[in-house]
Order: C-alpha cells, then sequence, then structure tokens
C-alpha cells in the first residue's frame, strides 16, 4: 500500500532519515561507552540502536512506492564526547521526537488517512518515550561515574518497545509475544 499524500510520505521519508541516522549514531556511541568502561550503557545504546532500525524499516515498508530521490531533512546530533554528553545528546534528540516530531506526523497520518503511516508512527513515538527515561537513567548513572544497572535489555523487533530486564509477555504497544523480543 504506497502513501497516497504527499505531505506524509515527506514525514516518513524524513522519519525514515532521522531514525537511520540514530541507528548508526548509537552504534558509535556504544562504542565509545564500552571505552569509558560503561559495558551497560553501551548495550543500551545498542539495543535503542535496534530499535530505531525497526522504526527506520516500518517507515521505509510503508513508504513502499516507486523508487525515487528524495531529500530527507532529518535533524540529528553529530559529532562524539564523553559518555554523559553522549547521552544528553540522546535524549535531546528523543524528546524533539517524543515532543514535537512525532505527534506531528501522527495527527497528519490520522488527518489523511494513511493506515499505514499512522502504525509506524505511533509504534515510533510509544517506544521513544521509553528512550528518553531509559537514556536519563544511564545518565544519571555516567554523571555519578557509575555504568547503569541491568542485566539483559529487550527489544520488540515490531515496533522497537525497549524494556530492561525482563520482557514482558506481551508487548504493550504492538501486542507481540514475549519470545519475539530481541534481547541485549
Amino acid at each position: 500500500m504506497a502513501v497516497k499524500n504527499a505531505m506524509t510520505s515527506d514525514f516518513l521519508h524524513s522519519a525514515y532519515g532521522g531514525e537511520s541516522m540514530a541507528h548508526m549514531r548509537y552504534l558509535i556511541w556504544a562504542d565509545m561507552a564500552k571505552k569509558e568502561g560503561f559495558p551497560n550503557i553501551a548495550k543500551l545504546f545498542e539495543a535503542i540502536s535496534y530499535a530505531e532500525r525497526v522504526h527506520a524499516s516500518n517507515h521505509f515498508n510503508v513508504i513502499d512506492g516507486a523508487t525515487a530521490d528524495a531529500t530527507v531533512p532529518a535533524g540529528g546530533v553529530f559529532g562524539t564526547g564523553k559518555t554523559v554528553d553522549n547521552l544528553q545528546g540522546a535524549i535531546n534528540g528523543e524528546l524533539h521526537e517524543v515532543e514535537q516530531m512525532y505527534p506531528v506526523y501522527l495527527n497528519t497520518a490520522e488527518f489523511q488517512k494513511e493506515t499505514g503511516a499512522q502504525r509506524s508512527f505511533h509504534f515510533a513515538l510509544e517506544a521513544e518515550k521509553m528512550h528518553v527515561e531509559l537514556f536519563r537513567q544511564a545518565q544519571e548513572a555516567a554523571k555519578q561515574g557509575k555504568d547503569i544497572e541491568l542485566i539483559a535489555v529487550y527489544v520488540c523487533p515490531v515496533c522497537g518497545h525497549t524494556i530492561i530486564d525482563n520482557a514482558p509477555d506481551n508487548c504493550p504497544v504492538c501486542g507481540a509475544k514475549k519470545e519475539m523480543y530481541h534481547k541485549f
């Protein structure tokens, strides 16, 4: 089902670009966290990187149109710093998505009756809310020179829902079964 409305299509392209950049940025920041002695923060970055890839894939699959060039005006933090600073960059990016980007994109998709885009934007928005909280917890630990305490990070491969230590029986966002969650 190809997207019919240009504005929703533009928003999907932009979201795809932003999520793709976040995916790579978090992998780079994971390597830096490892080097600084924060293996669990690195694990968190790797897991959320996977969630961002899920979002990018969902957006890409909804676009499902003819192959064409598209300008992708996604915002993103560039550069590297200490893990505490990288976590702040992650928090800022996720907050932008939660407070500004995805609510507008979702509203537009609903108005234009683009059900595939609605689903994709909703999944991303709900997962990004968790990412903000997890990055905040990690940053609080890193500010004290400590690693975040966790056993594992679980990510739903359908919607990107992310949770630490134990996957739920069913994803609270999309309903996927516990067995589907990807463990980091």
